[in-house]
């Protein structure tokens, strides 16, 4: 259980966006696994701390620099058997990969530069899970039965309480739990767990605050959930929202990265981080003028 002091900080470190610098956006966690890349976006105005759990032994990628004196996109600061290196983006739009060897593994790191960097990212090792008994994978088809549950939950927990007896529920709307964004807003408004399957299931709406459309990678949601952060196993969601105007959309966490249970109980605080951006209004081509029908072009 999470002391009220800890909630209180993960709660105001999580709530603000970046106008405030928000924590849950630029303070990052990840569990390290081989077969992830992980994208980090880095500015060319402020400094980005990589952390790994023990001494680095190689670092190796293109476009990257390590002396001032020599211009390259990227320009890292490591000392030789630290755990941690400092990166900063020199140009716009610069993108590149960066692969680390630790603990005899490569983890890939593709650097991009954005003016929404990770101010600090701390890669954990994957929990052992050799003594415990691994779980059945959840397919696609059943994850996409889940979906369908949570949706019709109402109608179900009215006249077929039986079905969704097993289901944890929750529901924020005296409670909101929301990640407001300079541009954007993402609110929870209910959750599900379904044991059986250790998947937990959310219902949120994302609102577009200014006058464009907004988009978003509809398969773009990550759950975090005190120190941690889950991806997504599946989502129902369009990836567009209109000006003004709020989107609903489900999005599913089953397990851990690494194949383990999360074991997560609706009752922790959490924040859902969603990376959207607007859309710039295209520039009408201009129409040709014609003065009289002379002029007109001919069939």
């Amino acid at each position: 259980m999470i002391s009220n002091m800890k909630r209180w900080l993960i709660s105001f470190f999580t709530a603000i966006c970046l106008v405030a610098h928000a924590k849950d956006k630029a303070i990052q966690n990840f569990i390290l696994d081989e077969q992830t890349v992980y994208v980090i976006p880095i500015a060319t105005n402020r400094v980005t701390t990589i952390s790994f759990p023990g001494a680095i032994a190689a670092m190796d990628a293109a476009q990257v620099s390590i002396d001032p004196q020599k211009p390259a996109p990227f320009l890292i600061a490591h000392a030789r058997g630290s755990s941690f290196f400092s990166v900063r983006a020199e140009a716009r739009k610069a993108a590149t990969n960066l692969n680390i060897r630790w603990n005899n593994k490569t983890y890939v790191l593709e650097l991009v530069e954005s003016n929404e960097p990770f101010l600090s990212v701390t890669f954990e090792p994957a929990p052992d899970t050799s003594g415990a008994m691994s779980s059945a994978p959840v397919t696609p088809s059943r994850l996409l039965a889940l979906l369908d549950e949570a949706k019709a939950y109402p109608l179900l927990k009215t006249y077929h309480a039986d079905v969704v007896a097993q289901v944890d529920y929750r529901n924020y709307e005296h409670e909101p739990r929301i990640v407001d964004c300079t541009n954007y807003a993402v609110s929870i408004k209910e959750a599900f767990r379904f044991d059986a399957e250790d998947t937990l299931i959310f219902r949120v709406g994302v609102t577009n605050k200014t006058d464009r459309e907004l988009i978003y990678a509809p398969n773009g949601f990550f759950l975090r959930v005190g120190e941690r952060t889950y991806p997504q196993s599946i989502s129902d969601a369009s990836g567009i929202v209109p000006p003004h105007a709020e989107a609903p959309a489900y999005f599913a966490v089953t397990g851990t990265p690494n194949g383990g249970r999360n074991d997560v109980s609706i009752k922790n605080d959490f924040y859902v981080i969603l990376n959207a951006h607007t859309v710039e209004p295209a520039t009408p081509e201009a129409q040709p003028q014609y003065h009289d029908e002379d002029e007109s072009p001919q069939p």
